[in-house]
């Protein structure tokens, strides 16, 4: 699997490298001292993980995080940091492990292997295969295909799915359901993903605005202007 090393502190980033190549399997492609340098190399090298620091200087590990979870099929993220007190806000951007330095050779290929098929290696080489959602209706727990999930929308304190036979309520995330599916769901606004299977068509309203309508959805959804290009990209659109 291809690595990416994000750490601003050059002798962090050698030791990592220097831990990683004792670890059959993983290999580092590339390293970067910041964000935006991480950003374009994942676009350039496509890594399947991210060994990651939280404090740098130009944006921290955390917001890059959370843009990359907004990717149709974002890398794993394992953060590598000397502050504890971050962890809860961390698994925030659902993390596959997070390892305060400094780091030992045990401990990282412990997160290596936890990584199980999670990372994009994985994905692009993995056939798709039905998943179930759960959710509680009264007090039966009830489970749904996510093949017949229309959309997800954020409500309050949870998550809004919506099928052909109506909506229930989640308790994961919008960033967890990302990052689970990332196959199949595609992020429109911060507050909604839709089921890239119900796609019918993306248009542009007189006032500048765009939306995109579902297959069995009579109502419109709203894409955000962020998201706009990063859905095209997703779903290999031009404007209708």
């Amino acid at each position: 699997m291809k690595v990416l090393i994000v750490d601003d502190e050059p002798l962090a980033r050698a030791r990592l490298k220097r831990l990683l190549e004792a670890i059959t399997g993983f290999s580092c492609v590339g390293e970067a001292q910041n964000s935006q340098q991480a950003l374009q190399l994942c676009k350039q090298l496509q890594p399947d993980v991210l060994l990651l620091d939280i404090a740098m200087p130009g944006g921290d590990g955390l917001q890059l995080a959370a843009e990359l979870a907004r990717e149709p099929l974002p890398p794993a993220i394992i953060f590598v940091t000397a502050h504890p007190q971050h962890a809860l806000d961390a698994y925030q951007v659902c993390p596959a492990d997070y390892i305060l330095k400094p780091v030992s050779a045990e401990r990282l290929s412990a997160a290596l292997a936890r990584l199980g098929n999670r990372t994009r290696a994985h994905l692009e080489r993995t056939p798709a295969k039905e998943e179930l959602i759960s959710y509680q209706l009264g007090s039966a727990t009830r489970q749904i295909n996510l093949s017949k999930v229309l959309y997800f929308s954020a409500d309050s304190k949870y998550v809004r799915m919506v099928f052909a036979e109506g909506e229930a309520l989640l308790e994961q995330t919008l960033s967890q359901l990302q990052q689970r599916y990332p196959q199949q769901l595609v992020r429109i606004h911060r507050s909604t993903l839709i089921n890239r299977d119900y796609f019918s068509a993306l248009r542009a309203a007189p006032d500048g605005k765009h939306y995109i309508e579902l297959t069995g959805l009579d109502n419109r959804l709203e894409v955000s202007r962020r998201a706009l290009s990063q859905v095209k990209q997703a779903l290999k659109l031009s404007l209708s």
